[in-house]
């Protein structure tokens, strides 16, 4: 079987290669026959059949594969950001709208989907075609190369380079002790104070969902009977961190209750953050602030796409896709990170637990038939010590990020005094890096 390739192609071989090839003919055939010869070889060194023309043919076939993925996702996100710049330019908000793509989704096995993605992304490219298929990737998706690591020729597949690092110094954090800072780089879509019934996020004008449902039922989640926030509130603020510790730890973990959204309430001063990162962003995240992971909870669902028009047209988007949630207690109180998988990004991979496997096959069951898996580290209460800044997990792309955390407010003492309240220093729509400031105290 011949393989031709079209007059005008963006990824080349090395200019020695060229001049062989223009030495043999002037075919491209034979740049795919000295892949075959190649893979060959490698499949031999590496313990396979090397005389396997099926295997002589995975590398080429994936990298075609990978090529024509590229050039749909690259597609569909231009026509994406089109829609979405022309909208901000009338000055209208997207809402929520159901139609019938999550009907359809459902009907799609999303989940070996991003599984056979997965796999595509994991094969090893040959070395000199390794910097074209990711400068390809980069272009694509604005991914900037300067700050990469590592030379692009040393990332043996796409999955490598997706989780890539940056150079020391490419992500700054900021020292002021009064600041919270971003986990990821990504675009703000949603911020603000947890406030009435049920403690609801907003997904998108017209529709939002329950932040308890969205850590699970045995949160440590801070919350109280409804019509008690204020004065409970202002207890809660008043208590020391050694008392919180110890009641939220007793409580949620000893003895768990499914929360009724309609009775309870946020305490005072708890917010959350969600920012989304696009496929080219620097895909590891990182520590907030200084804290103590006291939880670890592992929900498997379903992977929609998170992109802006899966989130105004599905609902319970970010409750019913699989995530893994890191719950713990800082300075000001309360802490979690819940990092979102979506299509082709089921796999998080967790610094602090590299045991963990997500995308896992269910068979039998139903995704949402089951608990949560959950995991307590260090029951005494001790949990894992993570510093700003440090690494805690990866995509294998790129997702969303929703950050649940408790800030001081402003409180009147009796001898006059106030306390400065936490204030975001971020827009709706803004484009954040990580370490960078997301609000501040005084």
């Amino acid at each position: 079987m011949k393989f031709r390739a079209p007059q005008r192609i963006f990824i080349l071989p090395s200019t020695s290669q060229l001049n062989c090839v223009r030495n043999h003919g002037r075919s491209f055939t034979s740049v795919f026959r000295r892949i075959q010869t190649s893979v060959q070889a490698g499949a031999s060194v590496g313990g396979g059949n090397g005389s396997s023309q099926g295997d002589s043919y995975l590398v080429p076939g994936a990298t075609v594969a990978t090529l024509l993925m590229l050039g749909a996702l690259h597609a569909r996100r231009l026509y994406d950001d089109k829609k979405v710049e022309e909208a901000r330019e009338r000055g209208i908000e997207p809402e929520f709208k159901s139609d019938i793509k999550a009907t359809f989704l459902r009907l799609i096995p999303l989940r070996l989907v991003s599984r056979c993605w997965g796999h595509l992304t994991n094969v090893e490219l040959p070395v000199w075609l390794r910097p074209y298929v990711h400068r390809a990737w980069a272009r694509a998706f604005h991914s900037n190369l300067e700050e990469v690591a590592l030379p692009l020729d040393e990332y043996a597949s796409l999955r490598e380079f997706f989780v890539r690092s940056l150079k020391e110094g490419c992500r700054p954090i900021d020292p002021d002790l009064q600041c919270l800072v971003s986990p990821v780089d990504g675009t703000v879509l949603r911020f603000g104070e947890l406030k009435g019934a049920g403690a609801m996020i907003e997904q998108v004008k017209g529709f939002s969902y329950s932040v308890v449902a969205l850590l699970g039922a045995g949160s440590l989640l801070p919350m109280m009977a409804g019509g008690d926030t204020d004065e409970e509130g202002s207890g809660q603020e008043n208590s020391s961190a050694d008392s919180r510790k110890k009641s939220w730890w007793k409580i949620s973990l000893a003895y768990p209750k499914v929360l009724d959204p309609v009775s309870t309430c946020p305490v005072k001063g708890l917010f959350y953050c969600v920012i989304y990162l696009k496929p080219g962003d620097y895909h590891r995240i990182h520590s907030p602030v200084d804290w103590q992971v006291l939880v670890r909870r592992h929900f498997s669902g379903h992977l929609f796409p998170m992109n802006e028009r899966a989130v105004r047209t599905i609902r319970n988007l970010y409750v019913e896709n699989e995530r893994v949630v890191l719950e713990g207690l800082w300075k000001e109180g309360y802490m979690a990170i819940a990092a979102i998988g979506a299509t082709n990004i089921g796999s998080i991979k967790l610094f602090i637990e590299p045991e963990l496997r997500t995308n896992k096959p269910k068979r039998g069951k139903s995704l949402h038939s089951e608990p949560p898996e959950e995991r307590v580290y260090e029951p005494e209460g001790v949990g894992i010590t993570l510093k700003k800044g440090d690494e805690v997990a990866a995509f294998n792309m790129g997702s969303t990020v929703v950050l649940v955390f408790q800030a001081p407010v402003s409180n009147l003492h009796k001898n006059g005094d106030s306390k400065s309240e936490f204030r975001f220093s971020i827009k709706r729509g803004d484009r954040i890096r990580a370490g960078e400031a997301l609000g501040r105290w005084a």
